[in-house]
């Protein structure tokens, strides 16, 4: 073993990469320094653009030099951050180097004091985590749960009057349609984009202790939290006026919480996928040349269900922990968050691959309508339910004499499997209205499904 070449230590690195690759752009080492740089030039510009400190407003070209290095920044770059930092043991400090070599490339070395003007190295992380978890939520990780979602509202609506024998403690209940089960997860999930979709992601910018004292003693005369609440806003966050050294993180929490309660959601949508597979509710459809089992030839396995199972607990042990770790920082500040904000993206890597899982396996699936009819039509004796409540909405109007109706169908019911024609004749013997009675001879299983098909009319609109 010890004669393997470097190998990626986490499956998303590895076997998994292909379905979480897009995160790489934000929530990798590389991806927040590329943030560092955009805001580190960002504030140079901001500076020169008003004039402080006796310097002018850049001309155009080199602004556009300025942000191009920032926009492009790539390997060359991340090599040359790797040899400085190798040097520095400080990751801003590095990034703040690399930004004063390209003053200097272009002829800028008059400003080069202006870079990381005033600047504790958690005003340039909190801004640029801000940046990277904002746009790997809204441009990876939500856009490919709505993926879900769009999939799963799909198949409500397929099979939205498909009638179903529904299991209460997994046993057989008063039946419900296939279509009205999927909408469930549907709502619980539009829900949560709504909520996702109102987090704010916070920013600081305001010196080492959070008071502004820096700049003051540079410049009095400047309005700075107005210039800091400018800044930050410029960057698509909002500003936080009241900081320690560090932003608070109380955003990243609230937002964790909410991603790991949305993983939940999915967590119970695919163990009740695997049930309904397991019960023949869904047939899977075979993948060519794929293999179940490497001694059952017949075996189709709902791996994608369990897949998505297992990476939904893993992000969710990982985002919990950073939603507990990251509120507390010992006083102005500790590096507690600093190592565990690195694990952002293992988090979110994990969600994405179970929502790629999911997304897949529901792709994989079918309705079988011949089981779920033969399902209800073995259960007749989940219509003891209708009948004892017809027969006390008879007592109640004056139309029937019987005492506990519960207790009667009890008594016929309740652990025992009977048929149409026991039902029937147990119909025909009650002292109840004919109309009721009527009602009642006309229900079947797959029939008594009330307002199931209809309640999609309650769906939200697509998020």
């Amino acid at each position: 073993m010890s004669n393997l070449p470097p190998q990626p230590l986490s499956p998303l690195d590895g076997r998994y990469s292909g379905a979480v690759s897009e995160l790489g752009n934000t929530l990798s080492e590389a991806g927040l320094n590329k943030a560092r740089v955009h805001v580190e030039v960002k504030w140079l510009i901001y500076l020169t653009d008003r004039s402080l400190f006796g310097s002018s407003p850049l001309p155009e070209d080199k602004k556009e030099a300025l942000r191009a290095f920032a926009r492009d920044f790539g390997q060359a770059e991340i090599d040359a951050l790797a040899k400085t930092e190798a040097v520095t043991r400080h990751d801003v400090k590095a990034v703040e180097y690399l930004v004063r070599e390209k003053l200097s490339e272009l002829g800028l070395d008059s400003i080069a004091e202006l870079t990381h003007f005033a600047c504790t190295s958690e005003d340039i992380n909190n801004l640029s985590y801000g940046i990277t978890v904002r746009e790997a939520v809204h441009g990876a990780w939500l856009p490919r749960l709505r993926l879900v979602i769009a999939e799963l509202r799909a198949q409500a609506e397929k099979y939205r009057d498909l009638p179903m024998l529904a299991r209460t403690h997994g046993q057989p209940a008063t039946p419900t349609t296939l279509g009205k089960e999927i909408a469930v997860f549907v709502y619980r999930l539009e829900r949560q984009v709504d909520q996702i979709q109102q987090v704010e992601f916070l920013g600081k910018f305001s010196g080492a202790t959070g008071t502004f004292a820096a700049h003051i003693a540079a410049d009095n005369t400047v309005n700075w939290p107005e210039a800091s609440e400018e800044f930050v806003t410029s960057l698509g966050l909002t500003w936080n006026p009241l900081t320690t050294q560090i932003e608070s993180h109380d955003w990243q929490a609230e937002l964790y919480a909410r991603i790991s309660h949305t993983n939940r959601i999915l967590h119970n949508l695919a163990t009740d996928i695997w049930t309904y597979i397991s019960i023949g509710y869904f047939r899977q459809i075979p993948v060519a040349g794929a293999t179940g089992s490497s001694t059952m030839p017949h075996k189709v396995n709902p791996i994608r269900f369990e897949n998505a199972e297992a990476n939904l607990e893993l992000s969710c042990a990982i985002l919990d922990s950073l939603a507990a770790t990251l509120v507390t920082s010992r006083l102005q500040r500790d590096l507690t968050d600093s190592s565990a904000q690195r694990n952002i993206g293992v988090g979110f890597g994990h969600s994405m691959l179970a929502l790629d899982n999911i997304l897949r396996g529901l792709g994989e699936i079918d309705a079988a309508p011949d089981l779920l009819a033969a399902d209800l039509e073995g259960n007749w004796e989940v219509l003891g339910e209708a009948i004892q409540t017809v027969i006390r909405a008879e007592v109640t109007a004056g139309r029937s004499t019987i005492k506990d109706p519960y207790a009667a169908l009890k008594e016929l019911t309740r652990g025992k499997r009977i048929g149409a024609a026991d039902l029937a004749e147990f119909v025909n013997g009650l002292d109840i209205g004919d109309d009721a009675r009527a009602r009642l001879l006309a229900l079947t299983p797959a029939g008594y499904v009330g307002l199931a098909s209809e309640l999609l009319e309650f769906l939200p609109e697509a998020g």
